[in-house]
């Protein structure tokens, strides 16, 4: 098995690509894939937060890419059920999770597990360990959003503001 991460960082559209050096990688992957016996048992796996940014070559011929799995980004159950998993017990009230289902709209998971943990700091720093504040939620977004850059605020549609 071959596990390529983020492949769309290697193969993605050659009208995209800045230099030769991309384009060559780009078709040395190519080659290699298609350069297999076909009894060779060699299974790739590919992953992409951007398939839209793949190269066709790659994405859109058969023998190379086979299956497309899509796991799409939690609803507001799976963020509930996140939320649950990641705060500590005890930690958050019913309304607390409520709110932070409505402002983690469109994240993943990985986002929400940080942005629990951040609070959760916050919440420690402040030297009440017992609870979450809105105050805790507003500076933990505020330091991912705005130290995670403008594709984090894109994500939650928050723009150059907080979602409130």
């Amino acid at each position: 098995m071959v596990v390529m991460e983020d492949v769309d960082l290697i193969a993605r559209e050659r009208t995209s690509m800045e230099s030769v050096c991309e384009e060559v990688l780009l078709n040395k992957l190519l080659n290699e894939m298609d350069g297999l016996k076909e009894d060779a048992e060699i299974f790739f796996v590919l992953t992409t937060n951007r398939p839209e940014a793949l190269e066709a070559a790659l994405a859109s011929r058969p023998g190379r890419v086979d299956q497309a799995i899509e796991f799409p980004l939690p609803d507001a159950e799976g963020r509930k059920k996140l939320v649950s998993l990641y705060a500590p017990d005890g930690f958050l009230d019913a309304d607390m999770v409520s709110e932070i289902v409505r402002r983690t709209d469109g994240v993943s998971a990985a986002f929400i597990k940080e942005f629990i943990r951040r609070a959760t700091q916050f919440t420690v720093e402040r030297g009440d360990s017992s609870c979450l504040t809105h105050e805790d939620l507003d500076m933990a977004l505020d330091e991912m959003l705005f130290k995670g850059g403008q594709l984090n605020r894109k994500l939650l549609g928050a723009g150059d503001s907080l979602p409130a």
